[in-house]
Formats: C-alpha cells, sequence, structure tokens
C-alpha cells in the first residue's frame, strides 16, 4: 500500500498544506524565479531546477508523510484554490553543524507576503512536528540579511541559537553566514496554554 494513503495534510482556517500537484509547477517557477522572493538564496532557480525540487519535496512526502508541504489559500467551492508557495518540515544536510535534525521552513510568493499566510501555515507545521510526530525540536535557518524570515521564527517562539557558515556555499560567499534559530516543545506547548 502506497505512503500517499496517509499523508498529513494539515489545514487552518485559511490555508491547505497538501501534496504536490502538477498544477503547482507554473506558479513555483515563477515565485522560484522572483528575485526579491529568492535574495537571500545564491541565485533564482530555472523552470527546469524548481521542477525538480517540486518533485524532490512530493517524494519526501509520498515517503514519510510529511515535509514541505504546496500552500493553498482555500476559497468558496466554486473558484480554484490559489497556490501561494510551500511550507513545512524537512530534514537537512547531514553536513549542517546541528545535524540531525527537523527544519521549519517556508517560501512563499511575493503578492502574498504580509498576510500571515506563512506564520499561520508554519504554526500548523509545528502542531504537526510536536502533537503529531512527537518531535522534541524544531530549528529554522537562514542568511543574516533575511530579517524576515528571522522576524517569523522569533514570532513563533523560536529562539536564536548561533551562528554558523552554510556547508552549501564556498567560503568568502556573502550568503554562508547563516543564524539558527530552535524551538523545543516544551516552549511550544507552553506558549499555546
Amino acid at each position: 500500500m502506497s505512503s500517499e494513503n496517509f499523508l498529513i495534510e494539515p489545514e487552518t482556517p485559511r490555508l491547505r498544506l497538501r501534496q504536490w500537484r502538477e498544477s503547482d509547477l507554473g506558479p513555483f517557477a515563477a515565485l522560484n524565479a522572483d528575485p526579491e522572493v529568492m535574495a537571500h538564496f545564491p541565485a533564482p532557480l530555472s523552470r527546469a531546477e524548481s521542477d525538480a525540487m517540486a518533485e524532490r519535496m512530493r517524494g519526501l512526502i509520498a515517503e514519510r508523510s510529511w515535509g514541505f508541504w504546496a500552500v493553498e489559500i482555500k476559497t468558496a467551492a466554486s473558484l480554484p484554490a490559489s497556490f501561494i508557495g510551500f511550507v513545512g518540515l524537512h530534514i537537512p544536510r547531514d553536513d549542517l553543524p546541528f545535524a540531525p535534525c527537523v527544519e521549519i521552513g517556508w517560501r512563499l510568493a511575493r503578492p502574498h507576503w504580509g498576510h500571515g499566510y506563512a506564520r499561520e501555515a508554519a504554526e500548523a507545521a509545528l502542531t504537526v512536528a510536536f502533537d503529531s510526530l512527537g518531535l522534541d525540536e524544531v530549528v529554522s535557518f537562514t542568511t543574516l540579511g533575511n530579517r524576515r524570515s528571522q522576524a517569523l521564527m522569533a514570532r513563533l517562539g523560536m529562539r536564536h541559537d548561533a551562528i554558523f557558515e552554510h556547508p552549501a556555499l564556498p567560503p568568502g560567499h556573502p550568503l554562508r553566514p547563516h543564524c539558527l534559530y530552535r524551538l523545543n516543545a516544551a516552549d511550544w506547548r507552553g506558549a499555546r496554554r
């Protein structure tokens, strides 16, 4: 039996976090090609790179039942839902100095910034992490200049822990210095009481 029969697909009042669909590829490629969305990454992605990334995320969700979910805004039954990006959980590279771990991450199309969608979806993902998966801790990390993501990490109750050099980027690269944030299950549950 396929693990896709047991997918975890959280919902919030406004959003659905779900498995990836073919129809997500075009809008996902558009957001990955946006220089402002990708300002804290080495470069915007080509269509082929974006499609490959979506396929990797789809495959990991099918394998684990959770991951970086596609996020859509719920709409009236007569209207199609609107894909806005991804939010979710991921097991990052083994060569990170704080591995093994599970990270929470997000990437939304620019027109959907500033509406609280990233926080709403991230809170749903953290509920899965701590209540469904029983994780003890979730981390998040970004470049030092990504103040928007750091602010969201703080709003989620995450605490700044360290600055580290991301091993995927060469020494001297301006995006190599990253900051690490952590959130443990006890603090998450305490803040929700």
